[in-house]
């Protein structure tokens, strides 16, 4: 039985009001330990409901650096309902004049590699020089319940109770890699709220990178030394995509052989076409745990944004992701619109099992299911 009187027991000591979190029924005990009333009984506690925010309480809310209202806009602009689409979408018209003026960084590496360390090292660094701070920690989600499962948001303990930082998991919902749907629209709810740098982490498996480096300025590879063989492959790809590789873990006994494994990616990012047009990819080492190196890092970055902004090539980079956006949506409502309609959903059955006994190809149950449109006047 539970006897802690505030946060359950998984909430880290300390954490700050923006740790946001809730527990579910049926635990058992009431907060001072006592058992529950039974439910109906005289003695029950009538339970209150949430109130329901206004558009201009959420967009004041969100101005304001209203962290409680600043996760509630985040949630509905998730949200799938369509109750709140219409909602959500005026919201961010709104909210749009106060976006844009962050600094938005993706992070992705092979796992283990320590890419919630770093970014938690990196994150109370800049805290400390009174910036404010989002990460996006796009978690998988589970496969029984699409939910997130808070990994990260748990781990990142200091962070968390810093009050210019603000923490999000969001369950990938099963959107493939593991990268949130309304990732994107999150991005700017929080740079609304005078957020200043987006830090978002990649679950690090997949095409979740590709679809982060079309949502963010800078793009940082965290590796480890002597990780072998076996993912050498995983990081071919994704290196030609990154600003900068980051040998993590760059201490103790490690130093020696993190160093080395940074002079090793120096020399191969030499004959790899850089991901930025007039800028040279960099190899970096750190420590999250020591915090050697972390001030480098943002150095570095602060470097790329001063470089590409006199160039161009960074509000150039932000306009083409703007049209990407626009065209992931379309591509998303067709998609959407496409499955949903009527005469589809009649003949999809029939045509699944054509494909599966091998009486239809592929090719000519989607022509079939096209005419299926046309059929009923669309076009």
């Amino acid at each position: 039985m539970r006897t802690d009187k505030q946060k359950p027991e998984w909430v880290p000591e300390g954490a700050a009001e923006g740790f946001a979190t809730h527990v579910m029924d049926g635990v058992e005990g009431g907060h001072d330990g006592m058992p529950r009333p039974a439910p109906g009984s005289a003695r029950e506690p009538k339970r209150v409901g949430r109130r329901s925010l206004s558009l201009d309480e959420y967009v004041e809310g969100v101005l304001a650096g209203d962290r409680t209202v600043l996760s509630r806009a985040i949630t509905l602009v998730e949200s799938n309902a369509a109750a709140h689409r219409k909602t959500a979408r005026e919201m961010l018209q709104r909210l749009l004049p106060h976006a844009g003026r962050s600094i938005r960084v993706g992070v992705t590496g092979v796992p283990g590699a320590g890419k919630s360390t770093f970014i938690e090292a990196l994150g109370t660094l800049l805290c400390d020089h009174d910036q404010k701070v989002a990460v996006l920690a796009v978690d998988p989600s589970s496969t029984v319940t699409r939910g997130s499962i808070l990994g990260d948001k748990t781990r990142m303990e200091n962070l968390t109770r810093r009050p210019n930082a603000f923490v999000r998991p969001s369950p990938s919902g099963g959107v493939l890699g593991g990268v949130a749907r309304k990732s994107r629209e999150t991005m700017l709810v929080c740079e609304a709220a005078g957020y200043n740098v987006l830090l978002v982490e990649t679950v690090g498996v997949g095409q979740s990178e590709v679809t982060v480096r079309s949502m963010v300025d800078f793009f940082l590879l965290v590796l480890i030394a002597g990780a072998g063989d076996e993912l050498q492959g995983i990081k071919k790809g994704i290196m030609e995509l990154c600003d900068a590789i980051l040998v993590n873990k760059a201490d103790g006994d490690n130093k020696l052989r993190a160093e080395s494994a940074r002079a090793e990616y120096a020399r191969i990012l030499h004959y790899l076409q850089p991901a930025t047009e007039g800028w040279a990819t960099q190899a970096l080492a750190c420590s999250s745990v020591t915090g050697s190196g972390i001030p480098k890092v943002w150095e570095v970055i602060e470097n790329f944004v001063v470089t590409t902004q006199a160039s161009g090539v960074f509000q150039r980079r932000r306009n083409s992701q703007a049209m990407d956006w626009v065209y992931g949506m379309v591509q998303e409502y067709l998609r959407t619109s496409f499955f949903s309609d009527p005469a589809i959903k009649r003949a999809l059955p029939e045509i699944e099992r054509g494909v599966m006994n091998g009486r239809y190809s592929p090719t000519v149950a989607a022509d079939i299911l096209i005419q299926k449109l046309h059929k009923d006047g669309r076009s």
